[in-house]
């Protein structure tokens, strides 16, 4: 399914040049990296001297609809109309410079090298956000590639400025760890609905009978398989799914793009006859996650994972240990893992259907099912989850969230999915990820990490990164090597 929810990236390019190094410099520059670029990019034919060109230029590349900017340095470039582009802007500038060595080192010296700091310092002084790569100076090839990478990151910090999460419910009972202080939604311009299940109820009731339940049904039924759903649910769930899409759609308010964060036990399933987390997934394959519990920074990180990736993620519980008996049988001499490197990721059945085994199936929720009930009895209102196994990929495991003091924090970590069968119930798979054990104890656990990580489906901790730094997360954690001991990692161990 395409992914509707997430921007699409409109990058311009300005040349800035100091009024004492020739304009033609960065004019001519810029243009060779325009040709090197293997992305669209409007080339801004005003190069950028003082504070009216930096005028002209804003207006001319707000006006082809970009939404996200290359400063180019070509010289050393003026350091007040350079930074100021970043004030003027709305949206992501990336500052870069040119390196030495197409020109001779007498007149065609820029020294931007030397200017890129005084524009760091710059934007500092102005309390201006500016992206710049971890080596922003090169040739036109190496910019081009920088300008390739900028794309994600600007994609996640746009989408990001333009979200609004919207909740139903509480957090269930005794679930603290879905604790979302809104707070920090704020500081990273995120705006959040909360309502109460009553209301999606409400919703639900009124879209009964309504005419497009049929076409959903049979888009199920195609997405599932014959046998691998409840005919007599799906009405019900088609129902629910276009329930949420009309409240999304005219509840956007201000902002362009929406997430939810909504309750799903124990009331839910009762009340509306099924569980919701097939659905759920069929609305995070099209890029609106669905965080289970009202964990809203879970569907935050969730969110900021499609952006990046322009594909499916999931939530999921970092669950349970893998038994030593399936650690001998599939994974000692196999693949380069520790036991303790080792843990099942699980969750109800919110995983989109594409990134699982093809053993999948919409099944009934185990636990929910033992809770709500008759013992003894064939499930009913229980139904509605999409268990399987989740099929082995790269991942990449990640959270960022706001800590009950208000302060934002994150961690990422690589890994894979192994392929590994996980001998349970749920949306399951066994993941590796290299110190896991060292990680869950001075990371997960010793900076109080609720339970629920967010998984792409690719390793993309290099792009990840560079978005909490851009949104001014200052703690950003992750799976240490045994080389670098954690500040609370015992040294006599």
């Amino acid at each position: 399914m395409k992914m509707s929810n997430i921007p699409e990236v409109k990058l311009g390019i300005i040349a800035v040049s100091r009024d004492c190094f020739p304009i033609s410099l960065s004019t001519q520059r810029k243009n060779r990296i325009v040709e090197a670029c293997k992305c669209d990019i409007y080339n801004c034919d005003i190069t950028v001297e003082n504070e009216t060109d930096m005028e002209k230029a804003v207006a001319q590349v707000k006006e082809a609809g970009c939404n996200a900017l290359v400063v180019f340095l070509g010289n050393f470039g003026p350091e007040t109309p350079e930074t100021l582009i970043a004030k003027y802007f709305d949206g992501p500038c990336m500052f870069v410079a040119a390196a030495e060595g197409d020109g001779d080192l007498i007149d065609g010296r820029g020294d931007a090298y030397c200017g890129m700091l005084n524009c760091s310092y710059n934007l500092g002084m102005r309390h201006l956000k500016g992206y710049i790569p971890e080596y922003p100076v090169g040739t036109a090839e190496e910019i081009a590639d920088m300008i390739h990478d900028f794309i994600p990151v600007a994609r996640a910090v746009i989408g990001v400025s333009n979200l609004k999460i919207i909740t139903f419910g509480p957090r269930p009972q005794d679930f603290f760890a879905c604790n979302a202080p809104i707070k920090g939604l704020y500081e990273l311009g995120v705006e959040v609905e909360e309502n109460s299940e009553l209301d999606l109820y409400i919703s639900y009731k009124e879209h009964a009978n309504d005419p497009r339940i049929p076409e959903v049904c049979a888009d199920m039924e195609k997405e599932m398989g014959e046998g691998r759903y409840y005919p007599e649910l799906s009405e019900r769930m088609a129902q629910f799914e276009l329930t949420l899409l009309d409240w999304a759609e005219a509840h956007k308010g201000s902002k362009k793009y929406v997430a939810f964060a909504d309750k799903c036990w124990p009331a839910f399933p009762e009340t509306f006859g099924f569980e919701p987390c097939y659905v759920n997934s069929r609305l995070a394959s099209r890029g609106i996650p669905v965080a289970c519990e009202v964990d809203i920074y879970g569907a935050l990180s969730e969110y900021i994972g499609i952006c990046i990736t322009q594909d499916a993620v999931t939530l999921l519980d970092i669950n349970n240990s893998v038994p030593k008996y399936m650690y001998d049988e599939n994974i000692k001499g196999i693949y380069p893992y520790d036991i303790k490197d080792t843990f099942m990721g699980f969750h109800c059945g919110n995983t989109p259907e594409c990134k699982m085994c093809s053993d999948r199936a919409i099944k009934y929720q185990l636990i929910q099912h033992r809770l709500l009930e008759p013992e003894g009895s064939e499930p009913d209102f229980t139904r509605g989850t999409l268990e399987g196994d989740i099929a082995a990929s790269p991942i990449t495991f990640y959270r960022l969230q706001c800590d009950s003091d208000g302060e934002l924090r994150s961690y990422i970590a690589e890994g894979e999915i192994l392929d590994v069968p996980a001998r349970s119930f749920g949306g399951i798979g066994v993941f590796a990820i290299p110190e896991m054990g060292r990680f869950y104890r001075h990371v997960l656990i010793q900076k109080r990490y609720p339970h629920h990580g967010a998984v792409a489906f690719d390793h993309v901790g290099k792009y990840m990164f560079e978005v909490f730094k851009f949104l001014g997360i200052k703690d950003i954690a992750y799976n240490q090597p045994k080389s670098l001991p954690y500040s609370t990692e015992n040294p006599f161990n």
